[in-house]
């Protein structure tokens, strides 16, 4: 590692391993994708394990409603595949809906700028096409650390304050959630987030009931 390397101070060291790697900007996510690994499943299953559960950890990141582009190396077909998760906007946001409205910008935030949400579907589009394993088992540790709670990073309590006054103002049932109690969460302190915990259960049912079969992956992937 010196010849890559040769500095021995990083906050960013290489990482070297002979049964799997996997990386993430949360050590609960990373944690989550490497058991993935342990138990069986493959590089598919590990990602979108990760995935799913930074959106717990670090909701002021990425969430259910974002977007996601993902690459992957298709080993059957040889070559590099994307999939797209990033959204869409609905048919009707189109120019003259907005001016009807009085606005020559599309508003920052609120329901008027949100696109039809492409993550959901692109990571269950990877775990169908390329990974092994169950929905509920890859969705089983963001469900569990959604309900059981996590210790917040001090970036998150930060995030929220910074939106606080249009969460009561405007999104109560975000304020319900980020702001318990009318208080800000505290870094290092356990939150939860039971509204996630109880819809990634009844999501994947349908998810699954929609495929042609919910684990027959159509590519070999490739740890």
């Amino acid at each position: 590692m010196s010849k890559i390397n040769p500095d021995p101070f990083t906050t960013r060291p290489e990482i070297e391993g002979t049964f799997g790697v996997v990386t993430s900007t949360h050590w609960i996510a990373t944690a989550v994708g490497m058991a993935v690994l342990e138990k069986g499943g493959n590089a598919f299953d590990a990602g979108v394990a990760t995935a799913f559960t930074l959106q717990v950890v670090e909701p002021h990141l990425n969430g259910p409603g974002g977007d996601v582009p993902i690459l992957l190396w298709n080993r059957r077909a040889g070559r590099v595949e994307a999939i797209c998760g990033q959204g869409v906007a609905p048919a009707g946001a189109d120019i003259g809906a907005f001016r009807k409205l009085g606005l020559d910008l599309v508003p920052g935030t609120g329901l008027l700028p949100a696109v039809v949400p492409g993550s959901f579907g692109a990571w269950m589009k990877l775990l169908l096409d390329y990974g092994t394993m169950r929905i509920e088992d890859v969705l089983k540790p963001a469900i569990h650390y959604a309900g059981g709670g996590h210790p917040l990073v001090p970036r998150i309590p930060a995030a929220i304050e910074s939106v606080r006054e249009l969460f009561e103002k405007e999104w109560p049932t975000s304020a319900a959630i980020y702001l318990p109690g009318g208080k800000l969460p505290q870094a290092g302190r356990l939150f939860r987030n039971p509204a996630i915990a109880q819809t990634w259960p009844a999501r994947p049912v349908s998810a699954s009931s929609a495929s042609r079969a919910p684990n027959a992956p159509s590519a070999t992937p490739d740890r």
